[in-house]
């Protein structure tokens, strides 16, 4: 497989270099929403919207910081962008699920000094992606942070119900969840290049 193909890009993203579990950005969110799976579900919806919106903005801003010659204000700009688009996606769950609205209490305008969303947009410029190719990207990251959230959520889930010594509970528990399920992410970071 091509590096440079959409395929690579959308895989890299998802699984290889994931990055909640291969490159430990975006742990905020990914320690507090994951209790329920629900909950972790409707905050990965919120994450790949956030960051298929961002990385397009993101691609078309830096062509026209790049044909004046402004590229310093790229950060400032891919700021702008996601608060922009994390204030939108706010708006919508607040009006259409108000329940949700509550559940995901501060960790939805959270995404907004998420890591993962402004790492997605520096990495892509960085990589010099075209158009589909930061599509890709964005997709195959966020369904990768949405996969991390899952597989958080099921497992926080299923120790609710075992016999769990009262010295590993709560955020001991969840930080070796969170480092074993890192662990075997490491696994695939061969396969990246």
């Amino acid at each position: 497989m091509q590096p440079d193909s959409l395929t690579f890009i959308f895989l890299n993203a998802f699984i290889i270099n994931n990055f909640v579990l291969a490159m430990f950005l975006g742990l905020c969110p990914f320690l507090g929403v994951s209790g329920k799976l629900k909950t972790a579900w409707n905050m990965g919806l919120a994450v790949i919207f956030v960051m298929f919106v961002s990385s397009n903005c993101a691609y078309l801003i830096n062509k026209i910081l790049v044909a004046y010659n402004l590229e310093f204000l790229r950060l400032i700009s891919y700021i702008a962008v996601i608060a922009s688009s994390v204030q939108l996606v706010e708006m919508a769950v607040k009006k259409f699920s108000p329940a949700l609205f509550r559940t995901l209490g501060i960790f939805l305008p959270l995404i907004t000094t998420n890591c993962a969303i402004l790492g997605l947009a520096l990495f892509q410029t960085n990589r010099g992606y075209n158009l589909p190719q930061c599509l890709a990207f964005s997709v195959g990251a966020g369904m990768g942070f949405t996969l991390a959230l899952m597989l958080m959520a099921g497992l926080r889930e299923k120790l609710e119900l075992a016999d769990v010594p009262d010295v590993s509970m709560g955020a001991a528990l969840s930080l070796t969840i969170g480092g074993l399920l890192s662990l075997a992410f490491m696994g695939f970071a061969g396969l990246g290049g």
